[in-house]
């Protein structure tokens, strides 16, 4: 059946719509390199809302504190359309304000956020258990959530946030359990009728338990392809339909998916692979350090040297030399920094994902012989 709708004095109706059919183009967020026009089904979005909307438990009298930006499909797709599907009602916020966010909290059941929403919230007296009370689920996601955020956000308000993996072509691929063990540095199993596997960039043979490699999914959720551009669909997709997601990561013993960083974000040094998610989880635990970025760049002899870029609090006095004696013995001698530099802020793009792009062509030069 055909429904007509009225707005404005002119008439409407309703076009059906199968579930291959195109809904959506977004633009992915070229952090490391060109922006791509990924086209979303009807399908594709369908299924992911529905299979959300039971893995995060939502019912119709759910209330979501949505502060998203909903230009990007975590704000757009996840947070609307799992509203939406579940029959439940939205507190659409303007924008992120801190202010806004803890007045509205007490009214809400679930929060969806980026990383940097929790940090800042963290920063504010008035966050505790009493105002965060009426939540029943905080959700991460967007960009990786530090453990150190995961572990204060649980002990000031008695919350443990549930983080998630997804990406624009995809939406969402896995999830923390909503009841079970939510482990901070890992974004959980993959979601029912998705499909996880890791494989080596190289040979695209599978990867054994805890190895790291190249995070390839499929399932329902996986984009038709880009805009018209075949030729980087066609590179994108292995021969038996699963997407190549251009994320480094491994599945441990648990089944649990860790996520190490991106495919371009691998640092190459005298012929050894570094993984900068590693060495910034070093970085991290060390007091003072608010937060970091490892990445390459050029050097004469190694062709690409270890440097690390960090925030620090205001309260520790940090130089180079304590950062690299306090990773002498967490770090074998190839991953450790030649430099580390200092930095009052860490370039962002607007879902709070570090720019690592950006930072190496500002420390590009900084080897020059």
């Amino acid at each position: 059946q055909v429904n007509s709708q009225r707005y404005n004095g002119r008439t409407f109706s309703d076009v059906e719509r199968d579930a291959d059919d195109l809904a959506a183009i977004l633009y992915t967020s070229g952090t490391t390199g060109r922006s791509k026009g990924a086209m979303l089904t009807h399908g594709n979005l369908a299924s992911n809302a529905l299979t959300l909307v039971n893995a995060w438990h939502f019912k119709k009298d759910d209330v979501l504190l949505h502060a998203l930006p909903i230009f990007h499909t975590h704000g757009l797709f996840v947070a609307t359309n799992v509203t939406l599907f579940a029959g439940a009602t939205m507190l659409f916020l303007p924008k992120f304000d801190p202010e806004l966010v803890l007045r509205a909290m007490p009214r809400a059941t679930v929060m969806m956020g980026v990383p940097t929403f929790y940090v800042r919230l963290l920063q504010d007296p008035r966050l505790n258990k009493d105002v965060s009370s009426h939540i029943r689920l905080f959700i991460s996601g967007s960009a990786p959530l530090q453990e150190e955020t995961h572990r204060v956000w649980k002990l000031r308000t008695g919350h443990s946030i549930l983080e998630r993996y997804g990406m624009t072509e995809t939406n969402m691929n896995t999830s923390n359990p909503y009841v079970g063990e939510r482990i901070p540095g890992t974004v959980g199993f993959p979601l029912p009728g998705v499909e996880v596997r890791i494989t080596n960039p190289q040979t695209g043979q599978s990867c054994a338990t805890d190895e790291i490699g190249m995070i390839e999914v499929k399932g329902p959720n996986v984009f038709k392809g880009y805009w018209r551009n075949p030729e980087k669909t066609l590179s994108e997709f292995r021969d038996d339909g699963y997407f190549i997601t251009g994320d480094l990561g491994k599945i441990d013993k648990r089944g649990y998916v860790l996520i190490v960083g991106r495919d371009k974000d691998l640092i190459i040094t005298g012929g050894y692979n570094v993984y900068p998610k590693e060495i910034e989880l070093e970085i991290d635990a060390i007091p003072g350090i608010v937060e970091s970025a490892v990445i390459g760049v050029p050097h004469p002899d190694f062709g690409e040297a270890v440097t690390a870029i960090l925030v620090t609090d205001e309260v520790h006095s940090l130089t180079e030399a304590d950062v690299l004696a306090a990773l002498e013995n967490q770090v074998a001698g190839f991953k450790r920094p030649k430099r580390v530099l200092f930095a009052r802020d860490l370039p962002r793009n607007s879902m709070g994902k570090i720019e690592k792009n950006v930072l190496r062509q500002k420390y590009s030069d900084l080897y020059h012989i």
